[in-house]
């Protein structure tokens, strides 16, 4: 008789595979917003996360390459985004979770482009951070 649990090691393994590409969001610091206006370097549409990623003009004349990430192409479409909302040479203003070594990067709160229009993240509605983990309450 043939062992079967080979093929279940495998199914195990495939389907174990998602959570093990998904990161914490504790590298953000979720509790400082910061705001950049900037011009639009690039927009990334990809898995498993999307990026913007803005050069923001320094005192000096030079510029700063920032990475922002956001949320999954298919949740940022549910949200009423499209692949071409960013385009490079787009001028915006971006506010962010910073990241916390001090590196020019963060996680999207919102964008305002240049004719007005407020694209944020509708999971930060109510002003909290995102998978954040609290504690319950302590109940006697």
């Amino acid at each position: 008789m043939k062992p079967r649990w080979p093929g279940a090691l495998l199914w195990a393994a495939l389907l174990a595979e998602p959570a093990l590409a998904h990161h914490s969001f504790a590298m953000f610091d979720q509790s400082r917003q910061v705001t950049l206006q900037g011009t639009v370097h690039e927009f990334q549409w990809t898995n498993p996360h999307a990026w913007i990623h803005l050069d923001v003009p320094r005192g000096d004349g030079g510029v700063d390459l920032w990475r922002v990430e956001l949320n999954s192409p298919n949740n940022l479409r549910r949200q009423g985004w499209k692949s071409s909302v960013l385009r490079p040479g787009d001028k915006v203003t971006l506010v962010l979770n910073p990241l916390k070594d001090g590196t020019r990067g963060g996680l999207f709160v919102a964008v305002t482009l240049a004719d007005g229009t407020v694209l944020g993240d509708p999971t930060r509605a109510h002003g909290g951070p995102i998978n954040v983990p609290t504690a319950p309450a302590h109940q006697p």
